[in-house]
Protein backbone atom coordinates (compact mmCIF):
# COMPACT_ATOMS: atom_id res chain seq x y z
CA UNK A 1 0.00 0.00 0.00
CA UNK A 2 1.80 3.11 -1.20
CA UNK A 3 1.88 5.78 1.48
CA UNK A 4 4.33 8.21 -0.01
CA UNK A 5 4.53 7.74 -3.71
CA UNK A 6 2.15 7.86 -6.86
CA UNK A 7 -1.63 8.92 -8.12
CA UNK A 8 -4.94 9.10 -10.48
CA UNK A 9 -7.72 11.32 -12.69
CA UNK A 10 -10.83 13.51 -13.79
CA UNK A 11 -14.22 12.83 -15.59
CA UNK A 12 -17.42 14.26 -16.96
CA UNK A 13 -20.20 11.73 -16.45
CA UNK A 14 -20.10 9.28 -19.32
CA UNK A 15 -16.67 10.47 -20.44
CA UNK A 16 -13.10 9.27 -20.00
CA UNK A 17 -10.94 10.62 -17.20
CA UNK A 18 -8.87 13.75 -17.58
CA UNK A 19 -5.36 12.89 -16.50
CA UNK A 20 -4.59 16.49 -15.81
CA UNK A 21 -2.09 17.26 -13.07
CA UNK A 22 -3.18 19.27 -10.08
CA UNK A 23 -2.71 22.99 -9.98
CA UNK A 24 0.68 24.17 -8.82
CA UNK A 25 1.53 23.03 -5.29
CA UNK A 26 2.10 25.49 -2.52
CA UNK A 27 5.34 27.42 -2.91
CA UNK A 28 7.40 29.20 -0.27
CA UNK A 29 5.48 32.36 -1.07
CA UNK A 30 2.09 30.73 -0.38
CA UNK A 31 0.09 32.45 2.37
CA UNK A 32 0.31 30.99 5.85
CA UNK A 33 -3.30 29.81 5.84
CA UNK A 34 -2.52 27.67 2.79
CA UNK A 35 0.70 26.15 4.07
CA UNK A 36 -0.99 25.42 7.40
CA UNK A 37 -3.96 23.76 5.67
CA UNK A 38 -1.69 21.66 3.47
CA UNK A 39 0.42 20.52 6.41
CA UNK A 40 -2.68 19.63 8.43
CA UNK A 41 -4.01 17.61 5.47
CA UNK A 42 -0.64 15.91 4.92
CA UNK A 43 -0.54 14.84 8.58
CA UNK A 44 -4.10 13.48 8.44
CA UNK A 45 -3.49 11.47 5.25
CA UNK A 46 -0.45 9.87 6.85
CA UNK A 47 -2.42 9.14 10.01
CA UNK A 48 -5.48 7.59 8.38
CA UNK A 49 -3.93 5.66 5.48
CA UNK A 50 -3.04 2.70 7.70
CA UNK A 51 -6.47 2.36 9.39
CA UNK A 52 -8.16 2.71 6.00
CA UNK A 53 -5.98 -0.09 4.62
CA UNK A 54 -6.85 -2.30 7.59
CA UNK A 55 -10.55 -1.52 7.16
CA UNK A 56 -10.32 -2.47 3.50
CA UNK A 57 -8.81 -5.85 4.40
CA UNK A 58 -11.55 -6.65 6.92
CA UNK A 59 -14.30 -5.11 4.76
CA UNK A 60 -15.46 -2.66 7.43
CA UNK A 61 -19.09 -1.64 7.29
CA UNK A 62 -20.46 1.74 6.25
CA UNK A 63 -20.85 2.93 9.83
CA UNK A 64 -17.16 2.37 10.55
CA UNK A 65 -16.27 4.07 7.28
CA UNK A 66 -18.28 7.14 8.30
CA UNK A 67 -16.32 7.38 11.55
CA UNK A 68 -13.06 7.64 9.64
CA UNK A 69 -14.56 10.08 7.13
CA UNK A 70 -15.74 12.29 10.00
CA UNK A 71 -12.24 12.29 11.49
CA UNK A 72 -10.74 13.12 8.09
CA UNK A 73 -13.19 15.98 7.58
CA UNK A 74 -12.28 17.40 10.97
CA UNK A 75 -8.55 16.67 11.28
CA UNK A 76 -7.60 16.83 7.61
CA UNK A 77 -9.98 19.23 5.92
CA UNK A 78 -10.42 21.51 8.91
CA UNK A 79 -14.20 21.48 9.33
CA UNK A 80 -15.77 22.16 12.70
CA UNK A 81 -17.90 19.16 13.64
CA UNK A 82 -20.70 21.28 15.05
CA UNK A 83 -20.66 24.44 12.93
CA UNK A 84 -19.71 23.11 9.49
CA UNK A 85 -21.04 19.54 9.31
CA UNK A 86 -24.61 18.26 9.39
CA UNK A 87 -25.06 14.49 9.41
CA UNK A 88 -28.16 12.91 7.89
CA UNK A 89 -29.06 16.14 6.09
CA UNK A 90 -32.75 15.84 5.19
CA UNK A 91 -33.82 16.58 1.62
CA UNK A 92 -37.51 16.04 0.86
CA UNK A 93 -37.86 13.08 3.19
CA UNK A 94 -34.51 11.48 2.28
CA UNK A 95 -31.10 11.98 3.78
CA UNK A 96 -27.63 12.87 2.54
CA UNK A 97 -24.88 11.53 4.77
CA UNK A 98 -23.36 14.98 5.34
CA UNK A 99 -24.08 18.55 4.43
CA UNK A 100 -21.16 21.00 4.53
CA UNK A 101 -21.79 24.58 5.53
CA UNK A 102 -19.28 27.40 5.50
CA UNK A 103 -20.29 30.58 7.28
CA UNK A 104 -23.86 29.31 7.27
CA UNK A 105 -24.04 28.60 3.52
CA UNK A 106 -24.69 25.02 2.38
CA UNK A 107 -22.05 24.33 -0.27
CA UNK A 108 -21.74 20.55 -0.65
CA UNK A 109 -23.22 17.15 0.11
CA UNK A 110 -21.16 14.09 0.97
CA UNK A 111 -22.30 10.54 0.31
CA UNK A 112 -20.30 7.83 2.12
CA UNK A 113 -20.13 4.17 1.08
CA UNK A 114 -18.43 1.29 2.85
CA UNK A 115 -14.68 1.26 2.35
CA UNK A 116 -14.66 -1.75 0.01
CA UNK A 117 -17.43 -0.38 -2.23
CA UNK A 118 -16.55 0.75 -5.72
CA UNK A 119 -17.95 4.22 -6.32
CA UNK A 120 -20.62 3.99 -9.01
CA UNK A 121 -22.87 6.24 -11.09
CA UNK A 122 -26.03 5.02 -9.32
CA UNK A 123 -24.61 6.26 -6.01
CA UNK A 124 -23.90 9.62 -7.60
CA UNK A 125 -27.45 9.85 -9.01
CA UNK A 126 -28.86 9.46 -5.53
CA UNK A 127 -26.95 12.36 -3.97
CA UNK A 128 -27.10 14.36 -7.22
CA UNK A 129 -30.84 14.77 -6.79
CA UNK A 130 -30.32 16.06 -3.26
CA UNK A 131 -27.99 18.71 -4.66
CA UNK A 132 -30.39 19.72 -7.43
CA UNK A 133 -33.29 20.03 -4.98
CA UNK A 134 -31.26 22.20 -2.60
CA UNK A 135 -29.43 24.24 -5.23
CA UNK A 136 -26.04 22.89 -4.14
CA UNK A 137 -23.20 22.94 -6.69
CA UNK A 138 -20.85 20.34 -5.23
CA UNK A 139 -21.23 16.66 -4.40
CA UNK A 140 -18.54 14.50 -2.80
CA UNK A 141 -18.71 10.73 -3.13
CA UNK A 142 -16.32 8.71 -0.97
CA UNK A 143 -15.63 5.33 0.59
CA UNK A 144 -13.05 6.87 2.89
CA UNK A 145 -10.10 6.00 0.68
CA UNK A 146 -11.43 6.99 -2.74
CA UNK A 147 -12.74 10.56 -3.12
CA UNK A 148 -14.64 11.95 -6.11
CA UNK A 149 -15.82 15.56 -6.29
CA UNK A 150 -18.51 16.53 -8.81
CA UNK A 151 -19.87 19.86 -9.92
CA UNK A 152 -23.64 19.82 -10.50
CA UNK A 153 -24.92 22.25 -13.14
CA UNK A 154 -28.03 24.35 -12.63
CA UNK A 155 -29.49 24.02 -16.15
CA UNK A 156 -31.63 21.31 -17.72
CA UNK A 157 -30.39 18.84 -18.77
CA UNK A 158 -28.23 18.67 -15.65
CA UNK A 159 -24.51 18.55 -16.42
CA UNK A 160 -22.22 16.67 -14.06
CA UNK A 161 -18.47 17.27 -14.13
CA UNK A 162 -15.90 15.35 -12.14
CA UNK A 163 -13.63 18.10 -10.85
CA UNK A 164 -11.15 15.90 -9.01
CA UNK A 165 -10.55 12.32 -7.96
CA UNK A 166 -8.10 10.92 -5.42
CA UNK A 167 -7.47 7.43 -4.07
CA UNK A 168 -5.58 7.53 -0.78
CA UNK A 169 -4.71 3.84 -1.09
CA UNK A 170 -3.95 3.84 -4.82
CA UNK A 171 -1.01 5.04 -6.85
CA UNK A 172 0.29 8.53 -6.26
CA UNK A 173 2.65 10.51 -4.08
CA UNK A 174 1.61 11.94 -0.77
CA UNK A 175 2.33 15.38 -2.20
CA UNK A 176 0.03 14.86 -5.19
CA UNK A 177 -2.78 13.70 -2.91
CA UNK A 178 -2.37 16.80 -0.80
CA UNK A 179 -2.36 18.99 -3.93
CA UNK A 180 -5.69 17.54 -5.06
CA UNK A 181 -7.50 17.22 -1.73
CA UNK A 182 -6.38 20.70 -0.67
CA UNK A 183 -9.35 22.01 -2.68
CA UNK A 184 -11.67 20.30 -0.18
CA UNK A 185 -10.18 22.01 2.86
CA UNK A 186 -12.37 24.52 4.61
CA UNK A 187 -9.92 27.29 3.83
CA UNK A 188 -9.88 26.58 0.10
CA UNK A 189 -13.63 26.01 -0.21
CA UNK A 190 -14.26 29.28 1.61
CA UNK A 191 -12.25 31.03 -1.14
CA UNK A 192 -14.04 29.07 -3.93
CA UNK A 193 -10.74 27.86 -5.38
CA UNK A 194 -12.37 24.63 -6.51
CA UNK A 195 -14.48 26.69 -8.94
CA UNK A 196 -11.31 27.77 -10.76
CA UNK A 197 -10.01 24.19 -10.84
CA UNK A 198 -13.28 22.92 -12.31
CA UNK A 199 -13.44 25.65 -14.95
CA UNK A 200 -9.86 24.95 -16.05
CA UNK A 201 -10.41 21.21 -16.32
CA UNK A 202 -13.79 21.59 -17.96
CA UNK A 203 -12.21 23.75 -20.68
CA UNK A 204 -9.99 20.85 -21.75
CA UNK A 205 -12.44 18.01 -21.08
CA UNK A 206 -12.98 15.50 -23.93
CA UNK A 207 -16.42 16.94 -24.72
CA UNK A 208 -15.01 20.46 -24.97
CA UNK A 209 -12.19 19.31 -27.22
CA UNK A 210 -14.63 17.39 -29.41
CA UNK A 211 -16.69 20.57 -29.81
CA UNK A 212 -13.60 22.45 -30.97
CA UNK A 213 -12.72 19.74 -33.50
CA UNK A 214 -16.23 19.85 -34.96
CA UNK A 215 -16.38 23.64 -35.21
CA UNK A 216 -16.69 25.25 -38.64
CA UNK A 217 -13.24 26.80 -38.33
CA UNK A 218 -11.48 23.52 -37.64
CA UNK A 219 -13.41 21.37 -40.13
CA UNK A 220 -12.76 23.96 -42.85
CA UNK A 221 -9.06 23.94 -42.00
CA UNK A 222 -9.04 20.12 -42.16
CA UNK A 223 -10.81 20.20 -45.54
CA UNK A 224 -8.16 22.54 -46.96
CA UNK A 225 -5.29 20.54 -45.53
CA UNK A 226 -6.71 17.32 -46.98
CA UNK A 227 -6.88 18.94 -50.39
CA UNK A 228 -3.31 20.20 -50.07
CA UNK A 229 -2.01 16.79 -49.08
CA UNK A 230 -4.09 14.53 -51.30
CA UNK A 231 -5.39 16.70 -54.10
CA UNK A 232 -8.92 15.46 -53.31
CA UNK A 233 -11.88 17.75 -52.70
CA UNK A 234 -13.82 16.84 -49.56
CA UNK A 235 -16.80 18.91 -48.49
CA UNK A 236 -16.72 20.40 -44.99
CA UNK A 237 -19.91 18.53 -44.04
CA UNK A 238 -18.23 15.26 -45.02
CA UNK A 239 -15.21 16.12 -42.88
CA UNK A 240 -17.50 16.74 -39.92
CA UNK A 241 -19.34 13.46 -40.49
CA UNK A 242 -16.09 11.50 -40.68
CA UNK A 243 -14.77 13.11 -37.51
CA UNK A 244 -17.98 12.23 -35.68
CA UNK A 245 -18.18 8.66 -36.95
CA UNK A 246 -14.57 7.55 -37.24
CA UNK A 247 -12.31 9.77 -35.13
CA UNK A 248 -14.10 11.16 -32.06
CA UNK A 249 -15.32 8.70 -29.45
CA UNK A 250 -19.14 8.69 -29.16
CA UNK A 251 -19.01 9.35 -25.41
CA UNK A 252 -17.20 12.63 -26.11
CA UNK A 253 -20.00 14.02 -28.26
CA UNK A 254 -22.82 16.20 -26.99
Amino acid sequence: MPDQDQLPPVVREGQPALNEPARKPASRSAPKWETDARERLRTAIRKFSKPLGEMLVRDANEGDTRLVVTDLLREGFGFDTYEDLTTEYQVRGEFADYGIRIDGDLIAFIEVKRVKSKLAARQLRQVQMYAVNEGVEWVILTNGAHWQVFHIGDHVPIEIDLALEVDLLGEGTLGSRVDELFYLTRESLKRRQIDELWQARRATAPRSLAGVLLSDTVTEAVRKELRRRTGQRVEREEVERLLRETVIRPDCLE
